[in-house]
């Protein structure tokens, strides 16, 4: 459980499906004052070779995951994973607890009142979601996210259609939202939602909002 400590502070817990552009809110938000947390880049960080995940990684899915300089090669892993749900549950089993483990470390020295926490698992991972004032799900049309593999991570279409197939439906994450995102369009048009929600939070959580850096629109 996070400290009570965060009573002073409005955590958003930020969601969506592969492609919907999560990062370029992150980004956004945090030049408005926020303090966002990627749980992705944690998890990366906890099967480093120095982190608490990595032997237990090795363990359960053999040394053919390395790089030759020792550290975990992601596309190998997820290669194994994305191709059977077992696996990819038992990869979440080891590293799910330690990512929440380091969010709460880091909610705990926040330098902002506003935290944005982002994980694809954000709804199916209960300790992280009970902790969240509200939650945000960022949605784009499937073939949108299609184009955004393909063309801005280099996968093949058939290895984009299968990490989309992976995971819940859109829809499943929109109906436990309390505002939804879509990114289908423009950055413009994407933007503009987000000031507009931006604005709703000071008048929902003035005081907290009131704490923000006077700088930050």
């Amino acid at each position: 459980m996070l400290p009570k400590t965060t009573a002073n502070l409005l955590i958003i817990g930020l969601t969506g499906n592969i492609a919907t552009g999560k990062s370029t809110i992150l980004t956004y938000l945090a030049n408005k004052g926020a303090y966002v947390i990627d749980a992705d880049k944690l998890a990366h960080a906890v099967m480093a070779p120095d982190g608490p995940a990595y032997q237990a990684v090795i363990d359960e899915f053999g040394r053919g995951i390395l790089n030759p300089d020792g550290t975990v090669n992601r596309k190998a892993l997820g290669a194994i994973v994305f191709a059977d749900p077992v696996l990819l549950h038992k990869l979440e089993q080891i590293i799910h607890p330690l990512v929440f483990a380091r969010i709460v470390e880091l909610v705990s020295r926040s330098p902002s009142p506003v935290i944005v926490l982002e994980a694809v698992k954000l709804l199916e991972a209960g300790p992280m979601v009970s902790q969240c004032d509200e939650v945000w799900v960022v949605t784009a049309r499937p073939d949108v996210q299609l184009r955004r593999l393909v063309e801005q991570r280099g996968m093949d279409q058939a290895t984009a259609e299968q990490r989309m197939r992976m995971q819940s439906p859109q829809a499943a994450k929109v109906n436990q939202a309390d505002r939804v995102i879509d990114n289908s369009g423009s950055l413009e048009a994407l933007y503009a939602q987000l000031d507009a929600i931006w604005e709703a939070l000071k008048a929902k959580y003035p005081r907290r909002m009131a704490q923000l850096a006077p700088s930050s629109s």
